[in-house]
């Protein structure tokens, strides 16, 4: 018999590694033979025949735009009473859950190390917080939830430190990467460097660091500024992907450290893979991340990765792929990581071992542990 399956995600046509995931997820389960119903918000547009319930979101206010979705799911879930219910948000009821947004309870307590005491203050009263935290416990804690998949171990370890759940319903899968896809960016690398550089006014031979992401204060580029400006050796070049509100704070804070000549903003770009290929390193001070997607993105295209320890894509580095930042308080751990990734100039020879570290990784396998999981 044809299992009935919804997938709950906000948001599923936005551009982004949880959207994108919704949608294979969803394809990967009508593969197996499932009828799946894709329950979320906005233009669902999607090439695939699966069926769609999107809900026009009339809140403006983030927390009331979480209960939004989250009744809309539970409305649709009680009119349909599918098999198997597999959320990828923060919603209260599912049989099957990725917490792929990690642990909110363990983000704040991470903030709380850094922020300003009158900052921390206003955790408690930000509704945000409260209806987050609110969705992630009870649907954590709910009885009727069978599975409960982390892309991490360390998110594993958050939620049975925070919550009450049976250790024996979590399982931990990585985020996948699409290794086949990048094979040909990846080939191509060093005659689209030189192209590149060239095209960006860079010096080809200085060592490239590369910083991807939105939220530069979540992300620690306030943090690796400061390591950086802590070398002695300036033959490296920052480029800075991605966009913030606050990115003239950054950039005045580049110009009083004295690294204007050796960091670049770029804003947010759709050619990602072009900074891959011209990168030796990407770093990754996240103050936190569940699995920032961009780990094995980086591997897959050869590059050495230097990261927080507070992104849980560092479980998949080795000594010969990637270093790790022991505290992001400590400027100077910070610049003595830095020195160890400045070893790892990209080559040939070292960029196929790194990127062959990952094939394992392969998204269309990482994905079909889940569902395999799921439909046992």
């Amino acid at each position: 018999m044809r299992r009935n399956v919804f997938v709950l995600k906000s948001g599923a046509a936005r551009p982004g590694g949880l959207e994108k995931m919704s949608a294979r997820l969803a394809q990967a389960f009508e593969k197996k033979g499932c009828d799946v119903t894709l329950v979320t918000t906005g233009n669902a547009n999607f090439s695939s025949p699966f069926h769609t319930l999107s809900h026009t979101l009339k809140s403006k206010m983030s927390f009331l735009k979480a209960l939004e979705f989250d009744r809309f799911c539970q409305e649709m879930v009680q009119k349909a009473r599918p098999d198997l219910i597999f959320g990828l948000d923060r919603n209260r009821n599912q049989t099957h859950l990725r917490a792929g947004n990690g642990v909110h309870a363990a983000y704040l307590a991470q903030r709380a190390r850094v922020e300003p005491l009158f900052k921390r203050l206003t955790f408690a009263l930000n509704p945000l917080h409260r209806t987050l935290l609110n969705l992630e416990k009870t649907a954590f804690e709910n009885p009727e939830l069978r599975c409960l998949f982390t892309n991490s171990s360390m998110v594993k370890e958050e939620i049975l430190h925070h919550y009450k759940v049976d250790p024996r319903k979590i399982f931990v899968v990585h985020n996948g990467v699409e290794w086949n896809e990048s094979k040909s960016a990846f080939l191509n690398w060093k005659n689209e460097k030189a192209s590149f550089v060239s095209e960006l006014g860079l010096d080809p031979s200085d060592f490239h660091l590369l910083f991807i992401g939105h939220n530069f204060k979540r992300k620690g580029l306030d943090k690796l500024l400061h390591g950086l400006a802590a070398l002695s050796e300036r033959s490296f070049h920052l480029s800075v992907v991605g966009e913030d509100k606050h990115r003239e704070q950054f950039a005045a804070l580049t110009r009083d450290l004295g690294l204007e000549s050796r960091v670049s903003f770029f804003g947010a770009r759709s050619d990602i893979s072009r900074f891959y290929q011209l990168a030796d390193v990407l770093v990754i001070p996240s103050l936190y991340d569940p699995f920032a997607n961009v780990t094995v993105e980086a591997l897959a295209m050869g590059l050495f990765v230097l990261s927080s320890k507070t992104n849980g894509g560092h479980e998949v580095l080795t000594k010969e792929t990637g270093t790790l930042i022991e505290s992001l308080e400590d400027r100077d751990a910070i610049a003595a990581a830095l020195m160890q990734a400045l070893k790892h100039r990209k080559s040939e020879e070292s960029a196929k071992q790194i990127r062959a570290s990952v094939q394992h990784l392969d998204f269309s396998h990482q994905l079909n542990l889940i569902v395999d999981r799921c439909l046992l």
